[in-house]
This record gives C-alpha cells, structure tokens and sequence, in this order.
C-alpha cells in the first residue's frame, strides 16, 4: 500500500473509496481490494495506520498490524497520503485537497473511518506550552521525539493513559504522577471484564509492567496547571480535600475519545448520541455509505478491525460475506467492550467545573469561559463570541462545549478541515468528466 507520490488525475472513479487510514480503513480496504473491487484510500496521515498504528519504524509495530498493513499492500488497494476529503455529495463524489492538487473522487460505495479525536475539558493553565493531549504526546513519541530526562505527568481518562505512561517511562521521562480520574471501582470493575478479552487484558498489563514502579493513582484529576511561559507545576486533587502538587516539565492530559463524525454528518448520515448509526452491515443511514471504526463508537483496534472488514465486504457488493457468523458475534462482542470502556471511564461531574472565568475554552478564537452561556444555543454562542469558528472549527472546543454545556454540534458545513480557499473552490468548479479513470 505504498504512495508513489504520482498526482491524481483531476477526477478519478474506483468501486470504494474508504477515508482514513486507521484499521477500521486498512481492514476495509483490504477486504474490498481481495474481493475484486477497485478501492482508492484517502488519508491524511503520512504513512497508513493512523493514530493508533503511527511508526516511525514499521519494525516497531505489533505484528498483527504489521500482518495487516502487509496484506493491504497486496490486495491491490491505491493508497493516497495527505489526502483531505473537504466535502462530498452522493452525486459529486468527494471533493479531495492533497498537496497542491485539487481533485474529486467518484467511488460507488464509501466507508468512512475517519477514527476519533481527544476530548479536551478546560482547566486553568491548560493552554500552557508543554501541556498537550496524551494522543498528541503519543504521536509525538512515535515520530521519535526524545523525551529522556523530562519530568511527565500523565492525568486525565480512558484507553490513552497506560500506554502514554509506558510511552514515556520507555522513553526515559521520569514520571513524577499518573493520575485517572475515574474511580477505583470502575477501574477494577472494567478491569475484572478484560478477562473476556485476553488480548486486552495482556495488552494492559503490558503497559503497566513498563512503569510498575510508579503508582497509579485512581479518582484523581488535573485542578490546574501553572508556569512562566510553560508548564512547570501541576496540581492534582482526589475530590476529598487532598491536593498535591508536582513540579514537571510536561503534562499529558485528556479525557478520553470523541469520535469524528463530521463527514458522515456532512453526507446526511444519521448520527445519534455522538455516534454514526449503522446496521449489521456497517451500512449508514444513506446508501452507498457504510461507516467503521470510532465513528460509530470508541472501542479500540479490534473492534474497528472487525467492523472495517464487515464494510469493506458489503461496500464491494459481498453482504453475505460481511453477515458471516465468526465477523458478526466478533463485532457484536466488541461493541459491548466499547460500551463497557464508555461506561467506566466516563467524565466525573467534578471535571465540568474546573475552568474559572478566566479560561480559554476556545484557542483558536480565545473565547474565555466568563463569556459563554449554558442557556445559549451553539448558533447563539457562536454569533455572540465566535466560538467554534476558528481554523479548527470547532474540532477542540465543539466536543468541550457539548460536555459542558449540553450543546450539541452545530451544523457541519464544507469544506472540512479548513483548508486552502482556492483548493476547495477548485474542487468545486470541476465537473465529473464522461471518463474518469481510478
């Protein structure tokens, strides 16, 4: 699945196309390349496996993702890095900015993988320099970034914390905290489940092997972070009147996963509860469009690979092979573990009244928390202060405000991902030609 760097013709048709790169997309792509279809992957990373696969060296992957990416490359699958779907339509195909070129993609069936993003709940200093999500932190390790001799606090909630903090301990960080804010009995609850996902189970334990010599510390969060001109001290607390505070020279802190729903919303895909809605089949409420991964629910690589083998399967027209009894119990399994994850690491109520007045919600815009308003609409709050309207539109703070305010997203409008004015009109003014090529 190698990208040759070739510039794509200015519009290009193919049976399915699948965007993003991840497992769900690498599983997808695979299954419909294997079964005869012509399959273009659109992904904006610069290598296949998204987040959770990023490698600096493919040596250094688990073998199960090495297996897979492997066996992508031979189905046949093109494979198209630092490609933006920026909009789409059933009957314009995708709209695509990569590089410097512009161009559309006219695929019969779609799987969207578009994977998750950080959920991000402000606290005082958290727009420090050094203090960054633990996802980012993750990547930044995976692209080789040294880390050797900083002192790390890894706090926040979800799947990211163990293997950050095993990140970073391997990395030679000295971890000076770890901290999760759910409590104990969900942690030793969900813990006690894992033994129905050995793999898992493993995989945890593995993790925490990596800094056994440091505590983990349940039912404790982030009440501020303070520094000149970067981070230098955090504040931790367990909600019952102990503070501590630890001198570092890097925090690592989110709260778990938001799933990226935005081009299934911008496609007309129903979306509930902040997940896409599909049937058996992976298949969305619009035809054609089969979504996989994340977006229909955070569960981790497993789930996303059995999902993204059951789209790609019926995007290339072979239902009954994505209805299979082995695929459908798999998947089924695993969308109880996501349940199981959401449930027990859900955000305390605690963590909602972290921000005073004076923070940042919004970075892009810098709207500070004393300006908004729960009883406002997202299209009040965004005529009022303009949050939400930055570059990022939204990807940080939008996720943010629902959690804190009960808003729920506003509308998705092109292009996603905001990018060059004249690459996006590009893509509009091109019309289908009456040959386009995959």
């Amino acid at each position: 699945m190698r990208d040759n760097g070739d510039a794509p013709s200015a519009a290009m048709e193919c049976d399915v196309a699948v965007v993003g790169g991840g497992p769900a997309g690498i599983a997808a792509a695979t299954r419909a390349a294997e079964h005869g279809a012509r399959v273009i992957v659109l992904d904006q990373g610069l290598a296949p496996g998204g987040q959770i696969w990023r490698h600096h060296d493919p040596r250094h992957l688990p073998r199960a993702a090495r297996r897979w990416m492997e066996r992508c490359e031979r189905s046949g699958a093109r494979w198209l890095s630092e490609a933006a779907v920026v909009d789409g339509a059933t009957e314009r195909g995708l709209a695509v900015v990569r590089r410097d070129a512009a161009f559309r993609v006219y695929p019969r069936a779609v799987v969207i993988a578009t994977g998750a993003r950080e959920l991000f709940l402000p606290f005082p200093g958290w727009t420090l320099p050094n203090v960054m999500g633990m996802g980012g932190a993750q990547a930044l390790i995976k692209g080789g970034a040294d880390v050797s001799g900083r002192r790390v606090v890894v706090a926040g909630s979800g799947p990211l914390v163990l293997p950050v903090a095993a990140a970073m301990a391997r990395g030679g960080a000295t971890l000076v905290a770890v901290a999760e804010q759910a409590p104990l009995r969900s942690v030793a609850g969900f813990a006690t489940a894992l033994w129905a996902h050995p793999s898992k189970l493993a995989q945890a334990a593995h993790y925490r092997g990596a800094f056994a010599r440091r505590s983990y510390h349940c039912g404790t969060w982030v009440l501020r972070a303070d520094g000149d001109g970067r981070v230098q001290q955090v504040t931790l607390t367990d909600g019952r009147g102990r503070r501590r505070v630890e001198a570092c020279d890097l925090l690592c802190c989110s709260f778990g996963l938001v799933p990226n729903t935005e081009l299934a919303t911008l496609l007309g895909c129903t979306v509930v509860d902040g997940t896409v809605r599909t049937d058996s089949v992976q298949r969305t409420s619009v035809p054609n469009v089969f979504c996989a991964g994340e977006p229909t629910g955070v569960g981790g690589e497993q789930a996303a690979l059995v999902e993204g083998e059951i789209a790609g399967l019926a995007a290339s027209g072979h239902e009954d092979a994505a209805r299979a009894v082995s695929l459908q119990r798999a998947r089924d399994d695993w969308k109880r573990f996501s349940t199981r994850l959401a449930s027990a690491f859900h955000p305390r109520e605690e963590l909602l009244t972290l921000a005073d007045g004076d923070t940042i919600v919004c970075r892009c815009e810098d709207v500070r928390y004393h300006r908004l308003n729960a009883a406002w609409s997202v299209r009040q709050a965004k005529m009022y202060t303009r949050i939400g309207m930055g570059p990022c539109q939204g990807a940080v703070c939008g996720a943010a405000c629902q959690v804190l305010f009960g808003w729920e997203r506003g509308t998705v409008r092109p292009p996603l991902g905001a990018p060059r004015v004249e690459a996006w009109m590009e893509t509009s003014a091109q019309e289908r030609p009456s040959s386009a090529t995959a």
